[in-house]
Order: structure tokens, then C-alpha cells, then sequence
């Protein structure tokens, strides 16, 4: 029936029912009118900080009123088992340190660790598990292995992921450069000008031998295909290893060596 005080259009003198016009008005108005609020099915619970209320959609209508994906929206303050969503702890860090044999190779760490459990009782108990780590060839400083969920258990609260962090123990030979190995090698002066050979052992524990025939001038760099670090996202293919030669002059000649330079190089 329309509401009192409303017009409504003349029954044309018949004794059925009246026709009429009923000019629609936002629903909350209405419900603000009768229950004196305009949320009319916001409610809260007692002893809770948390209350749910129907949001009306963009057509005027209220989400769940004849439809399938009514919409709501939750009002929380505070944590607890009665909040909307359970927080999950910060992530927990741990360096790894590795040799740069076992970057090279692959390698499988295993990791004893000790947590804080939750039980059924609400009770935390302390538990130790072991972690076994697969280290890949080439992987670099940085990065880093993720187990979800292995950190300490707290109350109301989602267990922290346990990352550890690659690390990379300093080399006596080796230096890496992405996926390039350095090497810093002194010569003396005779060797520069007359050709040597350098013996390297690979990370892997290979021999090799590497002959240099040309004049090696300071500052040269000698560079060998293939002989450094895995790239670990293209199996099978390596970076390059670079010799830096040092050449290392002596601090005195006499006078009969200066002589003899003198006549071989021709000055």
C-alpha cells in the first residue's frame, strides 16, 4: 500500500483495487525511517570488535536480495581467532655459505633446525627437523631457497617462511665475476718476454695447462673459453675464464745483464 499521506491515482469509480504510482526511494531512506538507522542489517556481536555489513550494489538493490554474488564487506579492529584473516609471522633469514666448489659442482646441505610447534592444546613445543638443501651448479650470491611454512608457530598466527640466503666463501685462486672466473697471475719479466705456461686446478679438480707464447705486456688479459661458472639457467653452457697477468720486474740488473738486454732486443 503506499505510504500514508502518498497520492494515489483515482479508482475511475470502480470498487476493485485502486491503481496507483509509487514513486521509488533508496531503500535505506526507508529503513532509516522505521529503524532510525541507515545500515539496516548492520549488527554487532556482544564481546566482539567486529561487525558485517550488507553493502547495497550499483543498481539500488541490496547484495543478496535475488542474487547469487551478493557482496559484503567485513569491519574488523583488533586481532584474534574471530578476525577476518590470520596473519602470517615475518619471514626468518639465514645465510648460507658456500664454497665456490660447491657453486660449481652442486652440492646437497643438510640443515638442523629447531621451532617453536603448536599443539591441539594451544600448547608451543619445541621440535627439530633436518632440511636438506640442493645446491645447483652456477647459482649465485643472493640466492635464495624458500620452505614455506617451517618457521616458529605462534598463537593466532600463520607460521614464518624459512629462507636461506646463498653465500659465497672468498677463493685462494678464484675470483667470480657473474658467471666469469678470475684469476690474478704474476709472471716475471723473462716469462712475459720468452713465453711460460701456467697450471691452473680447475674447481672441479681438473689440470689445466695453459701455454703463453705471445709477449705478455702489463696489463694483458688472457681469455679462455668455457673454463668458468655454470650459468644455471642454460645447462650446459659456462662462462669464461680470464687470466690478469702481473708481470713483475726485477729491481736490479748489473751492468752485464743491462748489456746483454741491450744487444738481444736490439736498443
Amino acid at each position: 500500500m503506499p505510504p500514508p499521506g502518498s497520492q494515489s491515482a483515482a479508482s475511475n469509480g470502480s470498487s476493485g483495487p485502486s491503481n496507483f504510482q509509487f514513486n521509488p526511494r533508496d531503500a535505506e531512506d526507508i529503513f532509516a525511517e522505521i529503524f532510525g538507522s541507515s545500515s539496516p542489517f548492520g549488527f554487532e556481536s556482544m564481546n566482539r570488535s567486529k561487525s558485517v555489513r550488507f553493502q547495497k550494489d550499483g543498481s539500488g538493490t541490496f547484495g543478496g536480495f535475488g542474487r547469487t554474488d551478493s557482496t559484503y564487506r567485513s569491519y574488523a579492529e583488533g586481532a584474534g581467532p574471530s578476525g577476518s584473516q590470520t596473519r602470517k609471522a615475518p619471514v626468518v633469514e639465514n645465510h648460507l655459505v658456500c664454497s665456490l666448489e660447491d657453486l660449481y659442482m652442486g652440492a646437497k646441505r643438510k640443515m638442523k633446525i629447531s621451532r617453536n610447534v603448536s599443539q591441539p592444546n594451544g600448547r608451543l613445543v619445541p621440535e627439530t627437523e633436518i632440511l636438506t638443501i640442493e645446491i645447483k651448479p652456477g647459482w649465485k650470491k643472493g640466492t635464495k631457497i624458500t620452505f614455506p611454512g617451517k618457521g616458529n608457530e605462534q598463537v593466532n598466527q600463520l607460521p614464518a617462511d624459512l629462507v636461506f640466503i646463498i653465500d659465497e666463501k672468498p677463493h685462494d685462486v678464484y675470483k667470480r665475476d657473474g658467471s666469469d672466473l678470475i684469476v690474478h697471475q704474476e709472471i716475471s719479466l723473462v716469462d712475459a718476454l720468452a713465453g711460460t705456461t701456467i697450471n691452473l686446478t680447475t674447481l672441479d679438480g681438473r689440470d689445466l695447462a695453459i701455454n703463453v707464447s705471445n709477449v705478455v705486456y702489463p696489463g694483458r688479459q688472457l681469455v679462455i673459453a668455457e673454463e668458468g661458472m655454470p650459468i644455471a639457467k642454460e645447462p650446459g653452457k659456462k662462462g669464461n675464464l680470464i687470466i690478469k697477468f702481473d708481470v713483475k720486474f726485477p729491481s736490479r740488473l748489473t751492468p752485464q745483464q743491462q748489456a746483454d738486454i741491450r744487444r738481444v732486443l736490439g736498443a
